[in-house]
Order: C-alpha cells, then sequence, then structure tokens
C-alpha cells in the first residue's frame, strides 16, 4: 500500500502542473503519464491512514497556513496527527537504521519516502552515515545521499559534496549542487561556477540557482555570461533569477538586452522580474516596449510589474495605453495596480485608467479603482461616481468609495447618498472613508501575482 504515496505524487505533477505552469514554470522535465485515476483509487483503497495522510499532503495545494483545508475532511483527524507528528518527530536508532535501509530499496517509493524522513532528522544524527553513502560505488546511493544532505544541511559536508561536484553521474553532480546552495557556505561559490560548463543541462541549471542563493557579487559576471550564451533556456532562466535575487545592479543592461532579444518567453519572463528586483529605472524604455508589444502574456505582465517597482513616473502614460489596449485582464489588470504603485500628488489619471471602470473583468475594475484612489484625481470625480451608480461587484464598489473619498468627494450631497445607501457593505466603507484616510489604506489592496519562479 506504500505505492499511493508515489501514485498521488504523480498526480500531483499533472493536476497542479497546468495551474502553475503560467508563473512556475516546469524546466525541461521528462513527459509525464496522464493519471491513472483507477489506478489511483485502487491502490489507496484500504492503506494504511499514514500514508493516506502522507499522500493528502502532497496534494493540499498552495495556500497560507492551513487556510486551505476545510474543517472537517474524511482523514481530519489523522491528517493533523501525522503532518505534526511528522513535522516535529526525532527517530529512535533502530527506526534511523531502518530508513537507511530503506535507501536500497528497489522501489522507488521506499527510497523516496525514506530519505525525505531521514532529512527531517537532526543532521548530527544522520549526517555521517549520509556522507558515507556519498562515497558509495553505487550511483543511486550517491544521488540520494546527497539529496539527503541538502534537506539536512550539516555545515561538516561541504567539503564531500564540493568533491561530489566532480562525480562521473550527472545526478550526483546535481543534487550536490542543490545541497550546497542549500547550505549556503562560500567554500562552495569558486566549485559551483565551474559547473557553469557542464555538460548536462540540469547540473548547469542547479549550479546556477546554486549560485543566487550563495548572494555573492563576485559572480555577476560569470551569471551575465549564462544569461547571454547558454544554449539551454531553463539555464538562461535560472542566471536570470540569479541576478535578480542578488539584485545585481551592474546586470541591468544586460538584462535588458535579453529581455528584448531571447526567443524563450519563460526567459524573458524571468529578466523583466530580475529588472524588477533591481527596482532600477535603467531598463524602463525595454520594459514599456516589451509591455506593449511582447507576444506572451506572462511576459507583458512581468514587464508591467517591474515598472512599478522601477519607480520611474515616466511609465504612467504607457501604463494608461496599456490598460486600454491589452487583449489580457491580467496584464490591464497588473498595469492598473502598477499606476497605483507610481502614484502621484493630486496628478492627472492616464484615460485608460479612468476607462477601466467599466472593464468586463472585476479585477480590472478593482485594481482602476484602487489605484484611482492612490492617484487621487479630483477631475475623475464624476466618472467615479457614475461608476459607483452602476458597478455590481460589492468588493469593487468599496473600491469605488475610497476613490471617491480620496479623490475629493466629501462633500454633504454624496456623503449622506453613501450613508444611507441599502447595501450596508456600501454604507460600512462610507464610514471608513469619513475615518480618514489612514483607515481606507491599504484596504482594499489589491496584490498583483507572484513573480515567476525558477
Amino acid at each position: 500500500m506504500i505505492r499511493v504515496f508515489g501514485v498521488v505524487v504523480a498526480a500531483v505533477a499533472v493536476s497542479f502542473g497546468g495551474a502553475r505552469a503560467r508563473h512556475e514554470h516546469a524546466v525541461e522535465a521528462a513527459p509525464v503519464a496522464p493519471l491513472d485515476v483507477s489506478a489511483l483509487l485502487t491502490a489507496a483503497h484500504g492503506a494504511p491512514p499514514v500514508i493516506c495522510a502522507l499522500a493528502g499532503q502532497a496534494v493540499r495545494g498552495n495556500g497560507w497556513g492551513d487556510w486551505n483545508e476545510a474543517p472537517y475532511t474524511p482523514l481530519a483527524s489523522q491528517q493533523v496527527a501525522h503532518r505534526r507528528a511528522l513535522e516535529d518527530a526525532q527517530y529512535s536508532d533502530a527506526d534511523v537504521a531502518k530508513l537507511f535501509d530503506g535507501l536500497a530499496s528497489d522501489d522507488a517509493c521506499v527510497r523516496e519516502l525514506s530519505i525525505r524522513l531521514i532529512g527531517g532528522q537532526k543532521s548530527a544524527t544522520v549526517a555521517a552515515p549520509l556522507m558515507e553513502r556519498l562515497a558509495s560505488k553505487d550511483a543511486q546511493v550517491r544521488e540520494i545521499a546527497a539529496f539527503g544532505l541538502g534537506l539536512t544541511q550539516p555545515r561538516s559536508a561541504v567539503d564531500p559534496l564540493v568533491n561530489a561536484l566532480h562525480d562521473a553521474a550527472s545526478s550526483v553532480r546535481a543534487n550536490s549542487a542543490w545541497a550546497l546552495g542549500r547550505i549556503e557556505d562560500g567554500r562552495a561559490l569558486t566549485p559551483l561556477v565551474a559547473l557553469f560548463r557542464d555538460s548536462d543541462v540540469k547540473v548547469r541549471e542547479v549550479s546556477v540557482l546554486a549560485v543566487g542563493r550563495l548572494d555573492s557579487s563576485s559572480t555577476t559576471g560569470a551569471l551575465i555570461r549564462v544569461l547571454q550564451n547558454d544554449d539551454a533556456p531553463s539555464v538562461r532562466r535560472a542566471a536570470a533569477w540569479a541576478l535578480g535575487e542578488m539584485e545585481a545592479r551592474s546586470a541591468a543592461e544586460a538584462l535588458a538586452t535579453v529581455l528584448a532579444r531571447d526567443s524563450d518567453a519563460r526567459v524573458r519572463e524571468m529578466t523583466a522580474w530580475a529588472l524588477g528586483n533591481l527596482e532600477s529605472k535603467v531598463a524602463s524604455a525595454t520594459l514599456i516596449n516589451v509591455a506593449q508589444h511582447d507576444a506572451d502574456d506572462a511576459v507583458r505582465e512581468t514587464s508591467v510589474w517591474a515598472l512599478a517597482e522601477s519607480n520611474d513616473r515616466a511609465a504612467v502614460e504607457p501604463l494608461g495605453r496599456i490598460i486600454g489596449s491589452d487583449k489580457s485582464s491580467r496584464v490591464r489588470g497588473t498595469a492598473a495596480w502598477a499606476i497605483g504603485q507610481l502614484r502621484g500628488d493630486g496628478s492627472r489619471a492616464p484615460e485608460g485608467l479612468v476607462r477601466a471602470l467599466t472593464d468586463d473583468s472585476d479585477d480590472v475594475r478593482l485594481k482602476a479603482a484602487w489605484a484611482l484612489g492612490q492617484v487621487g484625481d479630483s477631475s475623475a470625480l464624476g466618472r467615479i461616481k457614475t461608476a459607483l451608480h452602476d458597478e455590481k461587484s460589492a468588493q469593487v464598489r468599496r473600491a469605488l468609495i475610497r476613490a471617491l473619498i480620496r479623490s475629493g468627494g466629501r462633500n454633504e450631497e454624496t456623503l449622506s447618498e453613501l450613508l444611507t445607501n441599502a447595501d450596508p457593505r456600501v454604507r460600512e466603507a462610507a464610514v471608513r472613508g469619513l475615518a480618514g484616510s489612514e483607515a481606507m489604506n491599504p484596504w482594499p489592496w489589491p496584490w498583483p501575482r507572484p513573480r515567476p519562479i525558477p
């Protein structure tokens, strides 16, 4: 029955892969066969609760804390009990020995469970046996040992893992680079940079990501060369992430050039994110051009986000044009949010932003209303009132009330209409607005989508 865990993990790759692909593109992974639902349910039937609890966690999806869980589920008590037990468990010597025996199993599911449970133990308990296995003659054992050392992150493993970067097996080199990135020890920096020329794509990609985690400005030049020259899009994308994560401002021009020219949309998306993370105006012209003309929705949206992060107010008018013309509601909504981020001091709102109050998308209208509240343009007051009269969404109405009040609509007639409105949520929003601008800020706050991650 332990195989049910492996089956469910496969289900996760299929079911969540599509939903997350837009901002969390998987990197050149091997094709995954369609999920056999009948096999999954057959394997799950009668499985021990601990296995089902583990498998259930794998398909919980994304969210903060436990708010993505209903109060009552078929395995509610088992899920909570086993999750807490796994988070805090420190097993006996006999149990740890059984887990290490599991690493030699011919069953991949047993090996997976064993190493992940070993990874939850104190490194002082399991580091030495894992390092011994890192010297095994069996490449599969060395590979899983490097994985375990990355989970436990013992400092004592740095030198053995650095040596393993020269392993004949690419899987061992890749896992060792990943482990060193998690341990974050500067001694690994030069050996990791040397792997930027490795023949294996996955090894190059992981070594670049590991260097990004080590956050050393001395590697900026090497990362720029990878970004510009590597044949594999996944590696170039990793280099863009690393430069953004390191906030390497000296890479801004190189990133802008790649954003304008790279043939892979995933690379351009990550490059736009990196430029936003630098919070530099150097690439504003390129970001504006890409936000207006790139064929990929995700690239345009991330470029719009990056413009907001650059704090370049010259981008406000182009963003207004994007709101009025882009085919993607996600791009239009993020452009409205960006104008709110670049808000002025009562300056005139772009026409595209005001027109967005009648957009077909609730999300775009919400962000436009919020942004108009940030801008505080009194000339938009009449159109805000009209939008409030016609708006059907309660959340957007509240944002419009905020915009109305922050744009100067505090006259007696307007406030009387709001305070006597039949909708209690409108009355509540009006009261909050009357309490002062701080009571309306930052609520409602329409956050943009999360950044892409490698």
